[in-house]
């Protein structure tokens, strides 16, 4: 560490050393000793270069104190880094390296969480934060597996630049991935699993999702699949799942797009059953035939391919030459080959296209100029008992990084020196130039052989280019085989044939050729390019552009090792113009538990990352630096002139300080700013003395403490006395003059309470004498009214005797009258009663003689009869008006006609409706027809359509015909306009919309400016797909053309009209109307894609808020997102 605060804290209350450069003496066994003892007491981090230990020992660190955690060295190098960058605007790069397992994805989390932390907060700071931080469960799912040596281990390397503005909040990132160990997917060493992803998916997806995939649970129908190792103890898939589906949509990721990476994932698993048998043709060879077409068929159907365009693919390949062709057959090895290539190829474009999607998301939307934070976590240096081509490749990034390593520490070292004014003393170090030159030289280089080696026409094997090697590099000193020209190798036992050893800078590794031109060819079939191509999915065409007929290239594609060498040249390049700072992590040991400290093992990674060169190096000149203030600051009490306060420049004050100490001048040295010490044993004497002087210090501080604190006690308590004294006064005083007060005012209050007595005596008694006045008089008043009242009693009872009497006698007259008229009546009904029984008898008599035996039917038949005709006469008089609409009728008179009465119903009906519809002119006729239409499209679907039921069709609102405005438009127009009106197109950039000209025809609809006239687009209405439009009452629809027509270069139009709905009627009826074209289809979703030139956007309809008004808005809220808010009805 480079931080002057962070060194002084290393020698306070420090369990063994905490600066290896202070480590005295300095060997192999003491620095290994050093970090056992800081080991044993959980102190898993030691500077100079941050060293950390595997993730096994941190957590079990944590879980015995979680405070550390903030005081962490690596925090103090994450802050070290942002403060540079923020505060002196320097970019800055941390890199992470070390072995598998050791620890360096967990480094760069708390790198990532830290920055996050302490940089500012707001909703888009905290945004861009979260989608950072969130990347890495979706990168680790997609590019970790378990291994032998860690449960979660990164297979690619990854470098993300985090870009800062000048406040120091994040802006966004750029993530770059290098080498994907894609053979992983179709084969894993005994002991491994496939990536994270294959495993999670099968246990985290719910039933339907699984359906939907046509996967099943159970790990062992997939023969991609290592089943030894399925379930690792402490990794919970299923829930693992949910985080990674939840951390692609903080990130960005579409729904759709979700369900397109788990289809892929599923047909990788699905291409793996596939099986092969071998069929004998007539020319005597064999070809390879799929065995069981089932798995085939399923993962035909997820990606949207035919059959037999793959089937054909897998048996047979094209080979093309300038203009001509040669197809061959393929053997079951051949398929087999093809088959794994083309997962692998699959996997490896999906994840890197899933690093673009998310490099999409998080990038920073701002041009302006940005600061830039580097972290680099990268596979470490590997050696294996069998070493192959993905090996080489990682161990020659490894040796690119500690030759830049090597470079940048002894360039800082250097400037320093030269910036102080320190002479600099070249210090003798391996420089691994001369093998990084043995892989990479393009001439002679390992790397650029294999490139000859797999383009060289002719049979090309990996034994031909071992002889290559044995031929070019035979000389080397750092390249050994077994048939090389130097003889001293040809007794070595050790190197098998078919392998070639390389002395890299961490040790020997012996590499096995078998396999080296296959994967560095990393071939794909044209064919089963040019089929994926066909897919139907919406990434293939993304993934495999190579496969398009139209864009044929006969060039070979780059290899692999080319591309990853200029992957890492410009990496190395990107790296050199940041300010480095280093975390190496080591493994403890290879048991993945704490508490275990291997000694060789440690020993081994001490070695090959150089640390120990690096601790020389920074001692080689002077093991400690420290500026002048705070060297002063920390030293000034050892010496009396010095103590306490120094008055002249620092400089002179430490000159005084060391001279005063007697420490000999080839101890230190002066530089313009820093004070340089040689041998850190001169810094332990000065600690040491320091520790003494602090001690007596201590003590004179304590005696001059306490003498302070007793005669603050004793002056207190005096200003206390004297401040009780005078309130205990004050009180006093108070309590006598409250007394005399409350006296004055009780002789005060009886004084007046005697005077108001009196007054009110007085006053009583005038009272009183007005009162006997009054009451005599109204005595007086009430005898006389009682008289007259008793007179005026007696008159009024002698007047109602009078009229009692005359009441009784008249109501006795009425009821004799009532008695009379009654007795009267029951004659009169008697008499006619008899009279009708006695006409009724003779008329029976009379006509008895006239009757027959069926006089009763006939009788039956003459009042139905009627019946009927009284029935059709009161239904003509009741009949309903003629409106359709009018659903009124007569009640049914008599139960037996309900049948006739609802016949008669539905006749009137019809006929009705019939003469209706004759008073209907063509032109009407056609209208009704395009409301029936909009009926069928948008009833119960569209909250627009109720609101345009009322609304007639006009058609053509702007009256192109006749507005001259319009007379340069109208003659474009070749035939008759059947719709014209102002449309507004939505831009996607910021949701607004302009006003454009929207024309239809029979063939066609155009667009044009609307001030101008002036034809913005023409597209024929064959080239219309599909119209999209939301639920909602809001005017927006999107007009989807046909992929690969001419009118699909520019993309989708996004329109809004108040007259969506007849729009939209009218280009259906058109295109309904023309046997010759398909029906355009109409999509009514609340969420739809549209495709903006080569960018699908998502516009999504939600419903506003009050405070949102009532007006429709739409806003871009991301590159793939349109959101429009519709006020709620």
């Amino acid at each position: 560490m480079s931080k002057m605060e962070v060194k002084t804290s290393l020698l306070d209350n420090m369990i063994g050393v905490g600066d290896m450069v202070l480590l005295e003496p300095l060997s192999e066994e003491t620095f290994i000793g050093n970090l056992r003892k800081r080991f044993e007491h959980n102190e898993i981090y030691v500077s100079s270069i941050l060293y950390f230990y595997s993730p096994s020992k941190f957590r079990s660190y944590l879980n015995f104190c979680t405070g550390l955690l903030s005081h962490s060295e690596v925090y103090a190098l994450a802050d070290e880094a942002y403060r540079s960058l923020r505060d002196q605007d320097k970019d800055q790069c941390i890199l992470i390296t070390g072995e598998s397992g050791a620890g360096k994805t967990e480094a760069s989390k708390l790198v990532m969480s830290y920055v996050a932390a302490v940089c500012g907060k707001g909703q888009e700071v905290n945004k861009v934060k979260e989608q950072l931080l969130q990347s890495n469960p979706v990168l680790e799912a997609f590019g970790n597996a378990k291994t032998v040596r860690n449960d979660n281990s990164s297979r690619f390397g990854k470098y993300m630049d985090i870009e800062f503005d000048f406040k120091g909040d994040p802006l966004g990132g750029v993530i770059s991935n290098y080498l994907l160990e894609k053979s992983r997917v179709v084969k894993q060493p005994r002991g491994e699993r496939n990536f994270h992803i294959f495993y999670q998916l099968l246990s985290g997806a719910s039933e339907d999702t699984l359906k939907k995939l046509k996967l099943d649970r159970d790990f062992s129908k997939y023969n991609y699949l290592s089943l030894d190792s399925a379930t690792v103890n402490g990794l919970d898939d299923a829930a693992n799942f949910r985080t990674v589906r939840n951390a692609m949509q903080i990130v960005g990721f579409m729904e759709d797009e979700l369900q397109s990476v788990m289809e892929l994932v599923a047909a990788v698993l699905k291409l793996g059953n596939i099986e092969f048998k071998p069929e004998s043709r007539v020319n005597g060879f064999d070809e390879s035939r799929v065995k069981d077409k089932n798995d085939l068929k399923e993962m035909c159907e997820l990606l949207g391919i035919e059959q037999s365009v793959l089937e054909r693919a897998f048996s047979y390949r094209t080979v093309e030459a300038k203009m001509e062709k040669v197809s061959t057959t393929l053997n079951v090895a051949q398929a087999y080959y093809a088959r794994d290539a083309l997962a692998k190829n699959l996997y490896s474009r999906m994840f890197s296209w899933l690093v673009t999607r998310i490099n999409e998301s998080i990038k920073a939307q701002t041009k302006s100029r940005k600061k830039v934070m580097g972290v680099l976590d990268i596979y470490g240096f590997e050696i294996f008992e069998d070493n192959s081509f993905e090996q080489f490749i990682i161990n020659y990034c490894n040796e690119k990084l500690q030759q830049i390593f090597i470079e940048l520490t002894l360039r800082e070292e250097q400037e320093e020196y030269v910036r102080e004014g320190i002479e600099w003393t070249n210090i003798e170090y391996f420089n691994n130039a001369i093998i990084c030159d043995l892989i990479e030289n393009n001439q002679n280089g390992i790397l650029a052989m294999l490139d000859e080696e797999c383009l060289r026409p002719g049979t090309v094997t990996d034994e031909t280019f071992l002889d290559k090697l044995n031929t070019i590099c035979a000389e080397h000193q750092h390249f050994e085989s077994r048939l090389s020209k130097n003889s001293k190798f040809l007794t070595d036992h050790s190197l098998p044939h078919s392998c070639f050893r390389i002395q890299h800078y961490a040790g020997k590794v012996l590499y096995r050729v078998e396999g080296f031109v296959d994967k560095n060819n990393d071939l794909l079939y044209r064919d089963l390019s040019q089929a994926m191509y066909k897919a139907n999915h919406s990434l293939m065409k993304l993934l495999f552009p190579e496969g398009n007929p139209a864009k044929v290239n006969l060039k070979r594609p780059p290899t692999a090792g080319f591309q990853f060498k200029a992957s890492v040249g410009t990496l190395m390049k990107n790296l050199q113009t940041k300010n480095p700072n280093y975390i190496r992590c080591i493994k403890p040991n290879d048991k993945k538990a704490s508490q275990v400290f291997t000694d060789s093992l440690v020993c081994h990674q001490v070695r090959y990352l150089g640390l120990m060169e690096n601790v020389r190096v920074r001692r080689a000149g002077y093991a400690f630096r420290q500026a002048y203030e705070p060297c002063l600051e920390r030293y000034k009490m050892l010496c009396k002139q010095t103590w306490p306060h120094w008055k002249g420049p620092a400089r002179e004050g430490v000159e005084v300080l060391l001279k005063g100490l007697e420490v000999p001048e080839e101890e230190f040295a002066y530089g313009r700013s820093k004070i340089f010490i040689r041998n850190p044993r001169t810094l332990f004497f000065l600690e040491e003395k320091r520790r003494q002087c602090l001690e007596d210090l201590a003590t004179l501080i304590q005696k001059i403490y306490r003498g302070w604190k007793c005669r603050t006690h004793f002056l207190l308590l005096k200003k206390s006395q004297v401040v009780v004294s005078a309130w205990y006064r004050r009180y006093a005083q108070q309590q006598k003059y409250k007394k005399i007060k409350s006296s004055s005012i009780v002789v005060q209050s009886f004084i007046r309470g005697w005077k108001a007595r009196k007054i009110l005596r007085e006053l009583k008694y005038q009272k009183r004498c007005k009162e006997a006045v009054t009451t005599i008089s109204a005595y007086w008043h009430g005898t006389q009214a009682r008289w007259e009242l008793r007179r005026l009693k007696d008159e009024a009872r002698n007047k109602r005797a009078v009229s009692v009497i005359w009441a009784a006698w008249l109501g006795t007259k009425a009821r004799r009258e009532l008695k009379r008229l009654k007795e009267e009546a029951r004659r009169k009904h008697a008499v006619a009663v008899i009279w009708a029984y006695w006409l009724g008898l003779k008329v029976r008599r009379e006509y008895r003689k006239f009757f027959r035996a069926n006089a009763g039917k006939k009788i039956y038949e003459f009042t139905i009869q009627k019946i009927m005709q009284k029935y059709f006469l009161g239904l003509k008089n009741t009949m309903p008006s003629m409106s359709p609409i009018d659903k009124t009728w007569p009640a049914r008179p008599y139960l037996f006609l309900d049948g006739t009465h609802q016949e008669l119903r539905r006749i009137f009906h019809l006929w009705r409706c019939k003469k209706y519809r004759s008073q209907f002119t063509e032109e009407k006729k056609a209208i009704y027809e395009e409301k029936l239409e909009a009926s069928k499209i948008f009833k119960d679907k569209k909250a627009l359509y109720p609101s345009s039921v009322g609304q007639p069709f006009k058609g053509d609102y702007l009256e192109i015909n006749k507005n001259p405005k319009y007379q340069k438009l109208n003659s474009v127009m070749d035939e008759k306009v059947l719709l014209a009106d102002v449309v507004n197109k939505i831009n996607r950039a910021n949701g607004k919309g302009a006003p454009r000209i929207f024309l239809l025809t029979k063939k066609k609809f155009v667009l044009a400016d609307q001030k101008t006239g002036q034809v913005k687009a023409s597209v024929p209405l064959p080239d219309l797909n599909s119209v999209s439009v939301s639920t909602q009452s809001d005017g927006f629809f999107a007009l989807k053309l046909k992929e690969g027509t001419p009118s699909a270069a520019k993309g989708d139009f996004l329109l809004s009209s108040d007259r969506l709905i007849e729009i939209i009627t009218k280009l259906h009826r058109t295109g309904a109307a023309s046997a010759e074209r398909e029906t355009i289809g109409v999509d009514i979703s609340d969420e739809f894609l549209v495709q903006f030139k080569q960018d699908k956007v998502c516009v999504k309809f939600i419903q506003a808020g009050p405070k949102n008004g009532n007006s429709v808005a739409c806003k871009r809220k991301n590159n793939r997102l349109l959101e429009v808010s519709v006020p709620s009805p």
